[in-house]
C-alpha cells in the first residue's frame, strides 16, 4: 500500500508520506476544514474529539458505524473508512441535523466546546438503533429508548450546562418519551399538547438515519497492507507467520521498537514521550480477531475491541447453559461501565490486558475475566504458549516481542450435574466496582469479582459455600489478584456471621498497598463492602434456594453493576415578561446551532498564517531552585525546533501579569519560585514538536544557599510569609465577639478545617495566537475573560505603546475564572515570541500543563470558635483562615472580601475575623467560579452541622433560627441590605420548603433509615446569600445603511449568553424609535468580538455582573440614538403617515445623522452593590459499604428579579 485513502465528510482523501504517529484529530485539524473535533483532554475521556467511524464489509455488504476519539486514533489505522465530523452530520449551509437544532432549542450549549462531540454521540446512537430489529416508533420519534438516549452522551462531558438540557435534547428523540418531561426549550409553550409539542420540533425521520457510506471508498477496500515514509513504517499483517517476521525485524531498526496497536487507545492513560516510528496493526490477523463458541466457553480474540466482546457475550448461542449464560451476560454488563462507548468502540480486550501486566494499569477486566478462570495464548518468536490469566499476571512485564493472542473464557456450571438437585446447588458469580462516576471514562478505586458455588446443608439450616473465586483490582498493588487464603477458609464451610467476620479479618492481610496510593484506606473498607455485600444475603436464608440469586436481587442482595441507572427528570417554573420586548423572554443562545455543528470558531480554530510556529511552555519541576541552564537530552535533535524564548529575550518589563496588586514575571530571572513556574517558551513548527521539546527539556538547578520552600499555610505563619491587604479591600468586624460569646450557653472552641484546591477544567485549554502587523504593531487573539488587562500587559512586556497593540477574543470553550489572569501569561508569551521572530506564533497548551500552571481554587485552613444558645441561636462566631495564595498574589487579595460576604449570609449575633493570604512556593491561585464564596459556604453550613451535632437537634432547626431578620441583615450587611421588601430569603425559605415537600420527605428518610442498614438517606435546606458589586463597562452600538446593527461590548462571550442578551437589550432600546418593523430587530442585531483597539476600559467578565452592566452599557447607546433619530422620524412620520426602520435608517444616512454611539456605563453609589437571594434542597443516599453517593432529588429557588432571558439565566443555575 502507497497510500492512505478515506473519506471525511464524504469528501475523498488520500495520502502519502504520513507519519504513522499522526492521530486522526491532528490531520483533521491541520489539513481539513473540518474544526469541529476539538482537543480537551488529549486522553481519550472527554468527548471534545469524537467522530463517527464508518467501516463498510463488502462480503456482508454492510457498513458498520461506532464512534472513536480522534485524539487517540491514529491517521493510518483509518484506510478505507469514512469519517463523519459535526459538520456532516449537518451545518448552517446545507442545513442543520435535527439534533443539532434541538441542541440549540433546548438550550443545551453554552460555552460550546464540547458540544459538536456530544452531537456526533447521539447521532451514532440514532443510526445504530435504527439497525436494530426494535419496534417501529412512533411518527417524529427515533427507535432509541429513554434510557438509551442518555446512556448515548454518557462518555462525553460537559462543563457548563449541569447536563440536564442536553439530556433533554437527547430524550426529545426517544419513543418512549413523555412529553411533559422535557424540560424548558424555546419550541412550545406551557401547557400546549402533545400533537402540538411534537409539530413544533424539528422534524425527525428514522428512516433517514445514515451515515452514507461513499460509494467510491467501496471500490477502494482492501484488506492490511503496508504504508511506508521515510524512517517511518506502519505494517498490516494478515497472518501469524507475518507478524512472526516482522517481530524478528525489530532487532534490524536501529533501535527503533514496533510499537504494537490496535485502537492506540492505551496512549490516553500512558502517554511516550518520543514518537514510535514503526507500528504493527493487529486487526487483519484472523487469529487475533477471531470470537469462536463452544461448550467449554468463548475464545476472544486479542485484537477484539471491548465493543464487540460484550455483544459476543450477550449474544445467545447453542452451547451455552443457563449459569453460564448468566456469567457471561454479567462479564459483559460490567464491561459496558468501563470508560466511554468511543474508547469501548477502538480499544482492545487483549491491549487492556497487556497494560494491566506490562504496566499495572487498574484494568476491570483482568479483574473479572481472572475471578473466572480465563486462560490466555502467548505467542513469543515462534513458539504458543497456553496460561491461566492469573500466571501471565503474575509474570514479569512481557517482552516487546511477545504478543497476547486470544483468551478463553470457561462456560461455567455448577459442578454438581445432578438435575434432580438442581434446587440445592447453585452459582453465583457477581462484579463490583466503586469509581468516581458510574458511567463515563473514570478508573475504579477498586474492582472485584466473586464467582460461587453454594448448596443447602443437609439439615437445611444454612448454606455452604461449595467452591469460591475471589479476585480483586485497582487497590494500590501491581495487577489483581485472587484472594487464595479467603477462598480456601471459606470452601466448605456454612456461612454465619463468624465466618463472615474472619473472612473479612484475614482479607484485611491480603488487601495490601504499595507507597503512594491514594485513598488506602478507603480501598481496604471497599474491599471489605464488596465481600460483605456478596456473602451476607446467604447467612440466615430461607430453607430452599432460589433462583433469583443468580441476578442478585433475591434476598437482599444489591448489585451495582446490574441496577439500571436512575433516569434524570427535572422541571423548570420560570417568569418572562413582554413589558421590555424582547428583553425577559427565554430565546435561545445566540450561535447555538453553529457551535453544535462545530462552525464555531475558537481562537485554535483560526487558519494557521504562513510560516506560523507553535509554542510550549518550558516549567520548572522545583518548588524554589536557582536555574543555570536549559538543554535537551543528549542524543537528540529536536526536530523543527526555530528558537528557545527566555527572560533575555524581554525588550520591556519582565511582566506576565500586570494587576493593582502587583506583577507577576513572564519567566523566572535566576530563581524559579515554585514548581510550575515559567522558565522559558520553546518554538518549534508545529504543536506537537514544541510540546515534544519542552517535555524533554533538561533544567539545570542548584539549591545551594536557597531556603527551603514554603509548600504549606503553616509553614508560611511559621516564616511570616503572608500578602498585605489592601485596606480597602479589608472587611469590617460585625458586632462584639466577646460579648455574644459571654451570652453563649455552650461553645465549641478551635474546632478545625482543611479545604483543598479544585482544577478549573475548562474544556477549552489555555490557548493564543499572535500575529506581526505593519508599523510594530501586534495582533494576539486569545481565549481570555479579560482583553483589557491582556492588551496592557503586553505593551508593558514589549516596551511598546498601547496603541501598537491590538487583543481580539470572541469566544472562549469555557472559562469559570481560569481565563480571567491565568490566560494572560500565556497570550504575552505568544506575542513576545512573534515580536522577536516577526513570525506568528500560536499556542495550545496541553492538558497537563495547563494543570501544573493553574494553580486553581484556593485551598485554605479554617479554625472556628463559636458560641451559641441551647435552642442553636448562635451569639458568637471567631474564624482564624490561613489562604494559601501561591508564590504570586494574582488576584488572591480580594478573597478576604468574598469570603466575609458570604460567611455573614446567617445572623452570627456578632462575627470576629483573622484572615491571612499566605505566600507560598506553589503556583499562584487565581479566580476560579464564585471565589471564596464557595469556601465561605462550606465553612458556613459546616459550623451550623456542628452546632445541631453538639446539640443533637435537628439541623434544619438550626439553619432556620440563625437566618436574618431584616434588621440582622442591615447590621451584616450595612449599605448594601436595600429596602425591606427586598429582602426575599424568608418568603424563599418557607416557600420552598412546601414546594419540595421537605417536612414530608424528612420524616419519610428517618423510615427509610430505619429500615435500611447499609444504605442511608438524609435531606439538607440551606440559602444562600450573593453580594454582587457592579462594575464600570462600555458599550457601542452602530446602525448600518441597510438597518442591520453592529453592537460591541467590553465583556466577552463565555457560553453565559452575554451576546444573546444584549441583542435582546439592543433590539429593546432601538425598538423605542416605535416604527414599523421594529418587532423583528432582534435579527437585525449582530454582537462582534471584543477588540481592545475598538472598544477600550473593556474590564474583567467575571463575578456575574457582566451581562447587566453590558446591557445597560448598550440601553444607553440605543437612548442616544433614538434621540438623534426622533426629530427626522417625526418629520417623516408628517411626509408619509408611517416610517419603517430601513427607510428611517436609510434616511437618516441621507441627513448625515450620526448612527454610532457608544457609552461607558458607570453604576451609581446607591446601585453598585446589592444581594441576591435563593435557597436549596438536597435530598441524597449513601451506600455505607462503598461510600457511593447518589443525590436523588434537588429542589431550588433563585430570585434573580427580572431576567433579562429566564432561559440563558436558568442554565447558569443550574450549572
Amino acid at each position: 500500500m502507497s497510500s492512505l485513502v478515506f473519506a471525511v465528510n464524504g469528501q475523498r482523501f488520500e495520502l502519502s508520506n504520513v507519519d504513522p504517529s499522526t492521530t486522526l484529530l491532528e490531520f483533521l485539524r491541520s489539513q481539513t476544514p473540518f474544526k469541529s473535533v476539538k482537543l480537551s483532554c488529549g486522553e481519550g475521556g472527554c468527548g471534545a474529539c469524537v467522530v463517527l467511524l464508518s467501516k463498510y464489509d463488502p462480503l456482508l455488504d454492510q457498513v458498520e458505524d461506532f464512534t472513536v476519539s480522534s485524539c487517540l486514533t491514529l491517521l493510518c489505522s483509518v484506510n478505507g473508512c469514512s469519517i463523519t465530523t459535526a459538520e456532516g452530520v449537518g451545518n448552517s449551509k446545507d442545513g442543520f441535523h435535527p439534533i443539532q437544532e434541538r441542541f440549540a432549542g433546548f438550550h443545551a450549549s453554552q460555552c460550546g466546546f464540547c458540544t459538536p462531540g456530544m452531537c456526533v454521540s447521539f447521532f451514532s446512537a440514532l443510526v445504530n438503533a435504527d439497525k436494530t430489529n426494535g419496534p417501529e416508533p412512533r411518527p417524529g420519534f427515533s427507535k432509541l429508548t429513554v434510557s438509551e438516549a442518555e446512556k448515548a452522551i454518557a462518555g462525553n462531558l460537559c462543563r457548563c450546562t449541569g447536563y440536564r438540557p442536553i439530556v433533554d435534547a437527547c430524550k426529545s428523540f426517544a419513543t418512549d418519551v413523555d412529553m411533559e418531561d422535557l424540560g424548558l426549550n424555546s419550541f412550545w409553550k406551557k401547557g400546549e399538547s402533545d400533537e402540538v409539542k411534537l409539530s413544533r420540533l424539528p422534524s425527525y425521520n428514522h428512516c433517514n438515519a445514515s451515515s452514507k457510506f461513499p460509494e467510491f471508498l467501496k471500490n477502494e477496500i482492501k484488506a492490511g497492507g503496508d504504508l511506508f515514509s521515510e524512517g517511518h513504517g506502519w505494517y498490516s499483517p494478515t497472518s501469524i507467520e507475518q507478524l512472526q517476521s516482522l517481530l524478528e525485524m525489530d532487532d534490524d531498526n536501529n533501535g527503533t521498537t514496533m510499537n504494537i496497536v490496535v485502537g492506540n487507545t492505551g496512549t490516553g492513560y500512558y502517554k511516550e514521550l518520543q514518537c514510535n516510528e514503526r507500528y504493527i496493526d493487529l486487526k487483519y490477523i484472523p487469529e487475533v480477531s477471531i470470537i469462536r463458541k463452544d461448550q467449554t466457553g468463548i475464545e476472544i480474540g486479542a485484537s477484539v475491541t471491548i465493543s464487540r466482546a460484550i455483544k459476543a457475550l450477550r449474544e445467545e448461542n447453542e452451547y451455552e447453559f443457563r449459569q453460564g449464560k448468566m456469567v457471561f451476560k454479567r462479564i459483559a454488563d460490567h464491561m459496558e461501565k468501563i470508560a466511554t462507548a468511543f474508547i469501548r468502540n477502538s480499544g482492545s480486550i487483549g491491549g487492556n490486558l497487556i497494560m494491566a501486566q506490562r504496566k499495572q494499569f487498574p484494568s476491570d477486566i483482568a479483574t473479572i475475566l481472572l475471578s473466572v478462570g480465563t486462560l490466555v495464548n502467548i505467542m513469543t518468536g515462534q513458539k504458543i504458549e497456553k496460561l491461566t490469566l492469573e500466571e501471565l499476571l503474575e509474570m514479569p512485564p512481557l517482552h516487546s516481542k511477545s504478543v497476547l493472542l486470544s483468551i478463553k473464557i470457561p462456560c461455567w456450571e455448577s459442578r454438581n450435574k445432578d438435575i434432580s438437585s438442581e434446587n440445592d446447588t447453585k452459582l453465583l458469580f457477581e462484579t463490583y466496582r466503586a469509581s468516581p462516576r458510574p458511567l463515563g471514562n473514570a478508573l475504579p478505586y477498586l474492582n472485584a469479582a466473586f464467582l460461587a458455588e453454594i448448596s443447602l446443608c443437609n439439615n437445611s439450616t444454612g448454606v455452604m459455600l461449595k467452591y469460591c473465586q475471589l479476585a480483586f483490582g485497582a487497590y494500590g498493588t501491581k495487577h489483581s489478584i485472587k484472594a487464595r487464603k479467603v477462598e480456601e477458609f471459606l470452601t466448605g464451610k456454612v456461612l454465619s456471621v463468624g465466618v463472615l467476620y474472619d473472612a473479612i479479618k484475614l482479607l484485611g492481610t491480603i488487601i495490601t498497598h504499595d507507597d503512594g496510593i491514594s485513598s488506602p484506606a478507603y480501598r481496604s473498607s471497599l474491599a471489605v463492602g464488596f465481600l460483605f455485600e456478596f456473602l451476607s444475603p446467604l447467612i440466615d436464608t430461607p430453607a430452599e434456594i432460589s433462583g433469583g440469586w443468580l441476578n442478585g436481587y433475591d434476598n437482599g442482595q444489591f448489585d451495582e453493576i446490574k441496577l439500571p441507572t436512575l433516569m434524570s427528570s427535572a422541571k423548570q417554573v420560570i417568569q418572562s415578561s413582554k413589558e421590555y420586548h424582547p428583553v425577559g423572554e427565554p430565546i435561545p443562545k445566540t450561535g447555538a446551532a453553529i457551535q453544535a455543528s462545530g462552525e464555531a470558531v475558537y481562537v485554535d480554530d483560526i487558519p494557521s498564517p504562513t510560516n506560523c510556529l507553535h509554542g510550549a511552555f518550558i516549567y520548572s519541576t522545583e518548588p524554589l531552585a536557582r536555574v543555570k541552564g536549559i538543554k535537551f537530552n543528549p542524543g537528540w535533535s529536536p526536530d523543527g525546533v526555530a528558537a528557545l524564548i527566555t527572560v533575555k529575550d524581554i525588550p520591556g518589563e519582565n511582566v506576565g501579569l500586570a494587576t493593582i496588586f502587583g506583577n507577576e514575571p513572564l519567566y523566572a530571572d535566576e530563581v524559579a519560585q515554585c514548581a510550575g513556574d515559567r522558565i522559558a517558551f520553546v518554538v518549534a513548527d508545529t504543536q506537537k514538536h514544541a510540546d515534544l521539546a519542552a517535555n524533554l527539556a533538561v533544567i539545570d538547578y542548584d539549591k545551594e544557599n536557597l531556603e527551603p520552600p514554603i509548600l504549606s499555610v503553616e509553614e508560611a505563619v511559621e516564616r511570616c510569609s503572608f500578602f498585605e491587604v489592601p485596606s480597602f479591600l479589608c472587611p469590617e468586624q460585625v458586632g462584639d465577639f466577646s460579648k455574644g460569646m459571654a451570652e453563649a450557653d455552650h461553645q465549641i472552641l478551635s474546632a478545625k478545617l482543611k479545604l483543598g484546591s479544585q482544577y478549573y477544567f475548562y474544556m477549552e485549554t489555555q490557548t493564543a495566537l499572535a500575529v506581526p502587523d505593519e508599523d510594530n504593531c501586534i495582533v494576539v487573539y486569545t481565549s481570555n475573560q479579560s482583553p483589557e488587562f491582556t492588551h496592557d500587559t503586553i505593551a508593558k512586556c514589549l516596551g511598546i505603546p498601547g496603541h501598537n497593540v491590538r487583543v481580539i477574543m470572541r469566544r472562549v470553550g469555557g472559562g469559570f475564572g481560569g481565563k480571567a489572569i491565568k490566560s494572560i501569561p500565556v497570550a504575552t508569551a505568544c506575542a513576545l515570541a512573534t515580536y522577536k521572530l516577526q513570525r506568528p506564533v500560536r499556542i495550545y497548551m496541553n492538558r497537563k500543563t495547563d494543570m501544573i500552571m493553574a494553580g486553581g481554587r484556593h485551598p485554605m485552613k479554617i479554625t472556628y470558635s463559636v458560641g451559641f444558645k441551647s435552642n442553636g441561636k448562635i451569639t458568637a462566631l471567631k474564624l482564624d483562615i490561613l489562604i494559601d495564595a501561591g508564590i504570586y498574589p494574582d488576584v488572591s487579595l480580594v478573597m478576604p472580601e468574598h469570603i466575609v460576604g458570604t460567611l455573614k449570609k446567617y445572623d452570627w449575633g456578632a462575627l470576629s475575623f483573622d484572615i491571612k493570604v499566605c505566600k507560598t512556593n506553589l503556583p499562584s491561585r487565581s479566580a476560579m467560579r464564585a471565589p471564596g464564596e464557595v469556601q465561605a459556604s462550606f465553612i458556613t453550613e459546616a459550623i451550623i452541622e456542628h452546632v445541631a451535632s453538639t446539640l443533637s437537634i435537628d439541623v434544619d432547626s438550626v439553619r432556620n433560627i440563625n437566618l436574618h431578620t431584616y434588621n440582622s441583615l442591615d447590621f451584616f450587611y450595612k449599605n448594601n441590605a436595600g429596602e425591606p421588601l427586598e429582602y426575599t430569603l424568608p418568603s424563599i425559605w418557607d416557600k420552598l420548603a412546601t414546594s419540595s415537600s421537605f417536612y414530608r420527605r424528612t420524616e419519610m428518610i428517618k423510615e427509610f433509615n430505619r429500615s435500611n442498614k447499609w444504605r442511608k438517606r438524609g435531606i439538607s435546606r440551606v440559602p444562600t446569600v450573593h453580594e454582587v458589586i457592579l462594575r464600570p463597562t462600555p458599550g457601542k452600538v452602530c446602525i448600518l445603511r441597510d438597518g442591520s446593527i453592529v453592537v460591541e461590548v467590553g465583556g466577552v462571550e463565555l457560553g453565559q449568553g452575554l451576546w444573546t442578551k444584549v441583542k435582546q437589550m439592543t433590539a429593546y432600546g432601538l425598538s423605542l424609535t416605535q416604527c414599523g418593523g421594529t418587532d423583528e430587530l432582534l435579527e437585525k442585531v449582530r454582537v462582534i468580538q471584543a477588540d481592545t483597539l475598538s472598544l477600550i476600559q473593556g474590564g474583567m467578565t467575571a463575578g456575574s455582573t457582566t451581562s447587566e452592566s453590558s446591557c445597560e452599557a448598550v440601553r444607553l447607546c440605543c437612548n442616544v440614538l433614538v434621540e438623534r433619530l426622533t426629530a427626522l422620524k417625526e418629520r417623516l412620520l408628517k411626509q408619509m403617515g408611517s416610517i419603517e426602520w430601513e427607510t428611517l435608517i436609510m434616511q437618516a444616512y441621507m441627513n448625515s445623522v450620526n448612527l454610532s454611539a457608544s457609552s461607558l456605563f458607570i453604576p451609581g453609589i446607591s446601585s453598585r452593590a446589592y444581594l441576591n437571594y435563593g435557597a436549596a434542597v438536597s435530598e441524597v443516599e449513601i451506600n455505607l459499604l462503598t461510600g457511593g453517593t447518589t443525590i436523588l432529588q434537588t429542589d431550588l429557588i433563585y430570585d434573580c428579579g427580572q431576567s433579562l432571558n429566564p432561559a440563558v439565566d436558568l442554565g447558569q443555575v443550574i450549572a
